[in-house]
Parts: structure tokens; C-alpha cells; sequence
């Protein structure tokens, strides 16, 4: 994004009330590109709007799918089916959205047709080798700039059905393989050295494609049909990870989050909180569309900190950042190891929390796979975010426990995953608000 902006967050009272986050952006993406290569018309409801989702809306538009806002957070997709999808003169912009592109490669190495995607200045940067390899391996030809993209995508290569172990602990690998696996003969198996989340499994179920899966591994035979459903999508658990970790954070607070998406493969964090003593209950458990979800009651508690185990780092990825910011409240010292795919997230996640939070006083000292955090006192100050949305956010949390003012830099990009976060964290009690040029200066 090119206009800059930064935030100023203030410690204040309590937090109270509730609220809903915006839906799940990794199940958004999902419902988009399944509905498009789905028979009939599909409706998602509680749909994020967000720029990266979004960004995937475009280009499915783009190659020939027909998707209507009857009201925001809704989307009606007329599904082309598999091979319903017409070419593009122009590139495809993913903006921001790793996960679009990723996912995107996959659906896209089937088609007879070729397809170049882009994205802007942050995801130019950000690894793609870890799927164009799997991708390669099924038969697909992708070109690429050292790995990284742009991503030229061949059509017409016949895709052929494996057995593929992947190397990253990733959804996103994952499903780009089963994406792609849609249109190979045979049976695709994926199998993890660890397992993550199993969005794109649970809604290929959903979507009526025949598909077994489980903890780390996942099969399905390729040239069958998807068939329009309805999709609720639950609020974002990394977006609900924020207010939960504010909650705990603050002396009096009391926040209860509707309708919270509790993926298994998903909420590590509540378990590395709970065993750092926080307080937060699981009421009223549902399911929408095959994916878990609750509502979270959390109330302030005194941290202390742990060794974050190994075992839950994939299931808590995107939310380390958060992580961080509550060990720097925590009493004593906590340590994160195996969390190397950190440093190629839309920053260095390591390395910009640590810079960060050592402006504001607190001790930590960096690890290729991690961190080592000394609780402390936070000081009032100036970081920076490097236009990441999920550090800029984890900053304005940290400003409720520091001692002056914080100045967060180049916040933008919040927009991509968290649309109204501002408004909504103002709502139940932050301080925070849009620097002026004058704070700017």
C-alpha cells in the first residue's frame, strides 16, 4: 500500500464488552476458489473484507467467474466448474496475499490455459520454491524469478497423481498440492512432517469432492466434481488472538469474542497461553460447515513465562507476534524455538518484534528459529512495524501495558487481513488512533 500510515496506542482502563472479529481469511480465500470451480451457485457468509481476499475475488473475476456483494461480507459465486476457467490477457495481482498466490499456483497448474501471477513489493520478496517444487513434481511448469515471483504458470501440462512428503510445515504447500492434484489422474497424497490445518480438506469434503484426511496427510483422487454449498465463515482466530491476548494483558478486563473459528490445527496459542496461566473458557461450542467454532470468554491474568513447545509452533504460526508481546509482560523468561518460517512471513516476523520490543525495554535476544524473552516493563516509544499486519496490531497491544505513549509505524497494510480493526479495538476500550502528520514528523 503507498499511503503511509501510523498509529499512536495509549495504555488506558479496562477492556470490556464483546465482539465479533472478521471472518477467517484462510477459509475466505478457500470458499472463493472452490465456489468458482464448483457446479452452481455457492453464498459465503461472514466473508472477510479484506484486501487480500479480495484481491483473490479479482482475479477469479478475471478468469471468467461471476461473483456478486449482495451486502459486505457476502459473496454469491456461479461456479464455472473444473474446467470452466478462461484465461486472462493481463497478469493476476495477489496484492499482499501469500496465501492467494500460493493456493492460486495449484489451481492454476491444471488449466490448458497460462497464467502469470504478481503481487506487490513485500510478496515479490516472499518464498514460492516451497510449492513450485511439489508442483513440479506433479508434472506442472512454472517459471519463477530465483523462487520467488513473479510466477509464470505453463497451462497444458498433463498433471500426474503422486505421493508427495512435504519438507515446510505448511498449509499452504499443502493445499496448493491438493489444488492441484484436482486435475491428475489418480490419487495425490500429501503427507507432513507435521501436521497443520486442515481448511482446504474439511471444505473439499464440504464441496462434495471424495477426499480422506487426517493428522499430517491427506489423499484424493483427481477429475471429479465440486458442487455448490453455502459457506458460514467463523471469525478469524488470528484476528481474535489480539483481543485475547489484550484481555489477558490489562488489570480488570473482561472481552467475550462471538463466533471464534477453533480449527484444531489452529489455536495453539490458547494452550501456550493457558500454560502460561491465562484465563480463557470455551463456551457455547458449534459447528458451521464442517470447521469447529466458539465463543471465548477472557479475563485478565498474570503471566509467567514458558519454553513454547516444539509440538505447537505449526499450529500457532501466525500468531507469534501476539505471542511475543505477552511474553514481554510475562514474569520471567520465555523461549521459542522452531519457529524459522517466521523470518519469510511479510517480514521478518523475529526480527521486527525483537527490534520492536527492545525499544520499548524489554530484553529479548534473537535465534535463527526463535527468540529468548525477558519479561519486563514496557517504556513508551517509537517502533516499527515494516508495513506486517499482524506486528503493527501486536504493537498496539503492547502500548495498553506500557508506561508512555507508542508511535507505531507504516500500519497500512492492517487493511489486508483486519479491515476496521482500529474501530473495533476503540470499542471496547484501547486508546488508539491515526497519527497526525505533526506525530508523524
Amino acid at each position: 500500500m503507498s499511503a503511509r500510515l501510523d498509529w499512536i496506542s495509549h495504555a488506558g482502563a479496562a477492556l470490556r464488552g464483546s465482539l465479533r472479529v472478521p471472518g477467517d481469511k484462510s477459509i475466505s480465500h478457500r470458499a472463493l476458489m472452490l465456489a468458482a470451480l464448483a457446479h452452481g451457485s455457492s453464498r459465503v457468509s461472514g466473508f472477510l473484507e479484506g484486501e487480500d481476499t479480495r484481491a483473490t475475488a479479482r482475479i477469479l473475476q478475471q478468469l471468467g467467474v461471476r461473483i456478486t456483494a449482495p451486502s459486505a461480507g457476502e459473496r454469491v459465486i456461479d461456479g464455472v466448474g473444473l474446467h470452466g476457467l478462461r484465461a486472462s490477457a493481463q497478469p493476476l495481482d495477489c496484492g499482499n496475499a501469500g496465501t492467494g498466490m500460493r493456493l492460486l499456483a495449484g489451481l492454476l497448474a491444471g488449466q490448458d490455459f497460462d497464467s502469470v501471477l504478481i503481487g506487490d513489493a513485500s510478496l515479490s520478496q516472499r518464498p514460492m520454491r516451497r510449492v513450485i517444487e511439489p508442483l513440479a513434481a506433479l508434472g506442472a511448469r512454472i517459471d519463477s524469478s530465483d523462487g520467488r515471483p513473479p510466477l509464470r504458470i505453463h497451462g497444458g501440462a498433463p498433471l500426474r497423481a503422486r505421493a508427495l512428503r512435504t519438507a515446510i510445515a505448511s498449509a499452504q504447500v499443502k493445499s496448493a498440492i491438493l489444488l492441484a492434484g484436482l486435475y491428475a489422474d489418480g490419487v495425490t497424497r500429501v503427507d507432513e512432517a507435521q501436521p497443520t490445518r486442515d481448511y482446504t480438506e474439511r471444505m473439499l469434503q464440504a464441496f462434495g469432492w471424495p477426499i480422506e484426511f487426517g493428522p499430517g496427510w491427506a489423499a484424493l483422487p483427481g477429475r471429479q466434481s465440486l458442487h455448490a454449498c453455502d459457506v458460514q465463515v467463523p471469525g478469524d482466530f488470528s484476528s481474535a488472538a489480539f483481543f485475547i491476548v489484550a484481555a489477558t494483558l490489562v488489570p480488570g478486563s473482561e472481552l467475550l469474542l462471538r463466533d471464534v473459528g477453533l480449527n484444531p490445527r489452529r489455536t495453539g496459542l490458547i494452550e501456550v497461553l493457558r500454560a502460561m496461566g491465562a484465563d480463557i473458557r470455551i463456551e457455547a461450542p458449534r459447528q458451521h460447515g464442517g470447521e469447529p467454532t466458539a465463543d471465548l470468554r477472557v479475563r485478565h491474568a498474570d503471566l509467567r513465562g514458558i519454553e513454547v513447545p516444539r509440538e505447537q509452533v505449526a499450529d500457532m504460526i501466525d500468531e507469534f507476534p501476539i505471542l511475543f508481546v505477552a511474553a514481554a509482560c510475562a514474569t520471567g523468561v520465555t523461549r521459542v524455538h522452531g519457529a524459522a518460517e517466521l523470518r519469510v512471513k511479510e517480514s521478518d516476523r523475529i526480527a521486527v518484534m525483537a527490534s520492536g520490543l527492545r525499544a520499548l525495554g524489554i530484553d529479548v535476544q534473537e535465534n535463527p528459529d526463535g527468540a529468548l524473552i525477558q519479561g519486563g516493563s514496557l517504556r513508551g516509544g517509537a517502533v516499527e512495524s515494516h508495513g506486517d499486519h499482524r506486528c503493527a496490531m501486536s504493537f498496539a497491544v503492547a502500548a495498553l501495558r506500557a508506561s508512555a505513549p507508542v508511535r507505531i509505524a507504516d500500519c497500512a497494510n492492517v487493511a489486508t487481513s483486519f479491515p476496521g480493526f482500529e474501530a473495533l479495538a476503540r470499542g471496547v476500550g484501547f486508546d488508539l488512533h491515526v497519527a497526525t502528520q505533526a506525530q508523524m514528523a
